[in-house]
């Protein structure tokens, strides 16, 4: 058993202090990625909440409930930014890969010490694979929502639809991962090719980094 909370906070508060000292692009950086983090904990927390109540397995749970309540979760902050504050497009998109990144982190952390990291391929694939995944799924939210903002047509139509696109990334991930043999190792690898092939987009997207 792990207290999740405990690790969160010990990983919160430096980070927390170092925003006293950054200013700009990394300032923003550090904030997203705190609330990534944050995420990852409200998450897991409503996931077994519904799971309960829904009495789903795990394997259910991972593929058709997970996907949906992180994303949703992931969305809502990127949203906010986004319509109070009407930032840049590389700026959307530095605090996408952040929020991305900090999820990616605390739930690496809370599921190496519960499965002990002795196990280096274990170690390889929750960073290359399960991390990327994150990262990738907020990257095709900020595709999604940068580009319908580009051609003015922010609808709620728009907008789920980027959060469909997410959701089903992560899905497939989990989907594949949870079936050993090939299906596994395809999933395994999907996060990385995929952010091979977002990468030429996202440059040609891009506007010089802050």
């Amino acid at each position: 058993m792990i207290y999740a909370e405990n690790i969160f906070l010990c990983i919160v508060v430096p980070l927390a202090v170092s925003l006293l000292f950054v200013r700009g692009g990394a300032k923003r950086f550090v904030l997203s990625f705190l609330i990534g983090m944050g995420i990852c904990l409200v998450g897991a927390y409503i996931s077994g909440f519904l799971s309960l109540a829904v009495d789903m397995t795990t394997e259910e749970v991972s593929v058709f409930l997970s996907p949906i309540v992180e994303e949703i979760a992931k969305l809502l902050p990127l949203l906010f930014y986004l319509h109070v504050f009407r930032p840049e497009d590389d700026a959307v998109f530095l605090c996408a890969i952040a929020i991305g990144v900090g999820f990616a982190t605390f739930e690496n952390c809370c599921y190496i010490l519960t499965a002990g990291a002795e196990s280096l391929p274990y170690t390889l694939v929750r960073g290359l694979a399960a991390g990327v995944m994150h990262v990738v799924s907020m990257l095709v939210l900020a595709f999604g929502l940068v580009l319908i903002r580009r051609f003015r047509v922010v609808s709620l139509a728009g907008i789920v639809g980027a959060l469909s696109l997410s959701m089903t990334f992560h899905a497939l991930y989990n989907l594949l991962v949870s079936q050993p043999g090939l299906s596994s190792v395809i999933g395994y690898v999907l996060p990385l090719a995929t952010a091979g092939v977002l990468y030429l987009p996202f440059r040609r997207l891009m506007i010089p980094s802050v």
